[in-house]
């Protein structure tokens, strides 16, 4: 009888007990102001000039994005919405400025993971104001943190370390893997770099990449602005006016001005080496005109390009530690910015517009298995999706406040028949730095409709298809009438769906105007 039983249970197919590590890890690779330009993967001038294998390894084996659009084109309301799956004016964060602190006492995805069983961490940059929550480890700059030498924070306080912003945080990412995977439970990573932020400063690798490279200029570099509103005539991110020889293109003496004053004995050595001839051609070139645009211009580029050249090497240090340690087939790795970026395109730099440039963020996903080695997708996604995305693969319940929605279906290949088809922005930064008028708008695939609603009163509207360069404004074109109609509806629509109003715009605005002018 005791043999019977058990030959009836050898016969019986193994169940397999389903543990915590089944749960992928994930890898979020963060970076700041990186534009979509500047990713090989994503074509463009710049491609052949300024490659990214290591991102573009991540397009490779997985998906690339070529729509996710931000709510909000700027760096702390960017961050908040990712952590909170909301949009600004319901989790607090519209603004970086006047001391704006992030509301950590908030449902957030993080602190939503660790109740499914995941272990959580963030390095790098958080820029939130406020400390991070739902993190069993953290170690973050304060501020928007140093590139040479900088100031870690952490929960038991702070301390500053020797080397490159970039480097240090590729390798405090890659320990706090190693430990991870140590431990019976999945890991979340938010590995956030502080570059390509301005000013910009390439790291001791990189400082001597493309000193001698020409890049190609952008169709737009030296647009007057014709045929369209105020906005964009009285802006102040102009690569003629508003980029600065010292601050932003190291024309400076390092012991008078910017972050590289941090710079020790050998580091500063290594910099004038490189910045000195530049800055000895500078002052006998007698540059005026175009020409100083088209100098600043490559300068820009050569210092941009530079510092992401170490951030792909670090997403290679990543890649590489995953396929060695074996985790790379549980492991979904994520790379995106917190928005778009101006790489000379109207003649400008800096971000803040619903403009493409700005409006457009990368987003590479590679998760072995699921998603569709080098596919591409153009469906309409945002930064407001990456929260609910994170919950459904970690298995967790996504709260009915979050206001966007997984793209887990999209990276199995199949589109929801109730996927979005168009998108809502809202910008609040004004008047503040680079002086980019308040706006809310909708883009759809094809048209972008754009409200600027302080101090001045204008609409704009795009035509994407016959316009990519956004030269045009088609608003009150009688061809354009039904377009137009269809266009403002709709925006109606979406921000009563997403609980905003002009009662809230007018809040949020005497409550910055308060600020600027006690900060003055």
């Amino acid at each position: 009888m005791l043999i019977a039983t058990l030959l009836i249970f050898a016969c019986q197919p193994a169940v397999k007990k389903k543990t915590k590590k089944s749960k992928p890890n994930i890898v979020f690779i963060f970076s700041d102001d990186h534009a979509y330009q500047a990713i090989s993967a994503y074509g463009g001038i710049l491609k052949d000039y300024a490659p990214t294998p290591n991102i573009d390894r991540i397009a490779t084996d997985g998906m690339l994005f070529n729509r996710c659009l931000v709510t909000n084109s700027i760096c702390g309301p960017s961050r908040a919405t990712i952590l909170s799956g909301k949009y600004g004016h319901l989790n607090g964060f519209v603004s970086n400025e006047g001391g704006t602190k992030f509301d950590g006492s908030q449902i957030t995805f993080p602190k939503l993971m660790q109740e499914a069983g995941y272990k959580t961490g963030i390095v790098g940059k958080w820029h939130l104001g406020s400390e991070p929550t739902g993190f069993d480890y953290w170690e973050v700059l304060p501020g928007q943190g140093f590139y040479y030498n900088p100031v870690f924070n952490t929960s038991s306080g702070k301390h500053t370390e020797t080397g490159y912003v970039t480097e240090l945080i590729t390798e405090k990412a890659i320990n706090y893997m190693e430990e991870a995977r140590k431990e019976d439970q999945p890991f979340l990573l938010m590995l956030q770099h502080k570059a390509p932020h301005r000013e910009w400063e390439p790291g001791p690798q990189e400082l001597e990449l493309y000193k001698d490279v020409t890049f190609p200029e952008p169709p737009t570099l030296f647009d007057t602005y014709e045929n369209r509103g105020r906005a964009a005539k009285e802006q102040d991110m102009s690569i003629e006016l508003t980029m600065r020889l010292d601050r932003d293109l190291k024309l400076f003496d390092n012991e008078k001005l910017g972050t590289t004053a941090r710079l020790n004995i050998n580091q500063e050595k290594a910099w004038d080496e490189v910045y000195d001839p530049i800055i000895d051609y500078y002052n006998t070139a007698n540059l005026e005109g175009d020409d100083l645009i088209r100098f600043k211009y490559q300068r820009y580029m050569q210092d941009y390009l530079a510092c992401i050249a170490s951030v792909d090497k670090g997403v290679g240090r990543v890649l590489d530690y995953l396929e060695e340690k074996g985790l790379d087939e549980n492991t979904i790795v994520i790379y995106s910015s917190d928005q778009g970026f101006y790489l000379g395109e109207h003649g400008w730099f800096d971000k803040r517009f619903m403009y493409e440039e700005s409006l457009r963020t990368p987003l590479l996903v590679k998760w072995p298995g699921v998603t569709q080695a080098g596919s591409i997708n153009n469906d309409l996604v945002s930064n407001l999706d990456f929260a609910q995305t994170f919950l459904e693969i970690a298995g967790a319940a996504e709260p009915e406040e979050m206001q966007g929605s997984s793209i887990v279906p999209l990276l199995n290949g199949t589109k929801p028949a109730d996927w979005r088809s168009e998108h809502y922005y809202h910008y609040y930064e004004y008047p503040s730095w680079h002086m980019v008028k308040r706006h809310y708008g909708i883009a759809t695939e094809r048209y972008k409709l754009i409200h600027f609603y302080h101090d001045v009163d204008e609409w704009e509207m795009y035509d994407l298809e016959t316009d990519p360069n956004e030269m045009k404004n088609i608003y009150g074109q009688a061809n354009y009438a039904d377009v137009q109609a269809d266009l403002h509806q709709r925006l109606e629509q979406l921000r009563v769906k997403y609980q905003d109003s002009d009662e809230l715009t007018e809040e949020y605005l005497q409550k910055s105007l308060k600020r600027l002018k006690h900060m003055k």
